[in-house]
């Protein structure tokens, strides 16, 4: 186990490059659900979106590095699991509220202000709940990651194709309905495909260490899950609003999480390993809390009726 902190995924920046682009067409279609009112609404009623921003970016990097000090795992993993935790809301998301019987509405716009408020929260909750663990505090110190880079990346990555989606939609509705779901479907086969691809690459290392992380990578995905439900519960919302906020909390953007990984760690395989892992055990937990969630309906707030 001990030679996961020293091994690097053979990934060329050509991929990481693919990756970008493949990460930014996703957000791009998720923006098309989105218009500038959306935003105007949610000024009126912001509690559940107050409470799932909490719930991803103060709650779930808490609970990440109270799971590192009790279980104590080699330093990439862990740092693998700071960063995971310090993504924004996962592109799946939104469908798998959808399947749930919640409020998707929610879960996009909860999504769209996560991702704008990475450029700051990501960053800042590395840096910060990574420093305070030695082990990887001292690989923060050797690759020196400068926060203002990763801030650019998750602007340039996410934030602008989202800016770029809500204005398409405003001034071309027709338009982007009509390529709304085509895109989507589209872009998220492609990116499944890209990571397959990139693990069939690495496969012989992934199959020989991912045992080592998987069964912290199902407790810290309960733990995301539990954290937006029992928050939300305890802060009041509604049951509809409460599927968005938990499944919103439980998938995290795993895809951007490879992109920092490689882009600013090299590679680095406890964290890769992590990170792969979560974007193929999140999938699988969300669809399956889904349909444990669809059995029974809740009611609809008024304005969700109207």
């Amino acid at each position: 186990m001990s030679d996961i902190d020293l091994v690097v995924l053979n990934f060329s920046s050509g991929s990481l490059t693919l990756l970008n682009g493949i990460l930014a067409v996703v957000m791009f279609s998720i923006a098309l659900d989105l218009c500038p009112a959306d935003f105007k609404r949610l000024t009126l009623s912001p509690k559940p979106v107050v409470i799932g921003l909490c719930s991803q970016f103060l709650v779930l990097p808490s609970l990440t590095f109270l799971l590192v000090l009790i279980v104590q795992p080699r330093p990439s993993i862990a740092l693998g699991l700071i960063l995971v935790a310090a993504c924004p809301g996962g592109n799946i998301s939104n469908f798998i509220t959808h399947r749930a019987g919640g409020n998707a509405a929610l879960s996009v716009s909860m999504t769209a202000f996560a991702t704008v408020g990475a450029i700051v929260a990501t960053p800042f909750n590395i840096a910060f709940w990574g420093s305070l663990y030695g082990p990887t505090r001292a690989i923060l110190q050797e690759t020196h990651i400068d926060k203002l880079s990763v801030a650019i990346t998750v602007c340039f990555m996410l934030v602008l194709p989202l800016f770029l989606g809500i204005m398409l939609n405003r001034i071309k509705p027709q338009l982007a309905a009509k390529i709304r779901q085509p895109l989507r479907m589209a872009s998220m086969g492609i990116f499944i495909g890209f990571i397959f691809i990139a693990l069939f690459a690495n496969w012989s290392f992934f199959l020989a260490y991912v045992g080592a992380v998987a069964s912290l990578v199902i407790v810290h995905n309960g733990l995301a899950l539990a954290a937006g439900y029992t928050l939300a519960s305890v802060a009041g919302v509604s049951a509809y609003d409460r599927r968005a906020i938990t499944i919103e909390t439980g998938i995290q953007n795993s895809g951007l999480g490879l992109v920092l990984i490689f882009g600013f760690f090299g590679g680095l395989g406890g964290m890769s390993v992590v990170a792969a892992a979560w974007g193929i055990w999140h999938a699988i937990s969300g669809l399956v809390l889904a349909s444990f969630m669809a059995r029974k309906a809740v009611k609809l707030p008024a304005e969700a009726t109207s």
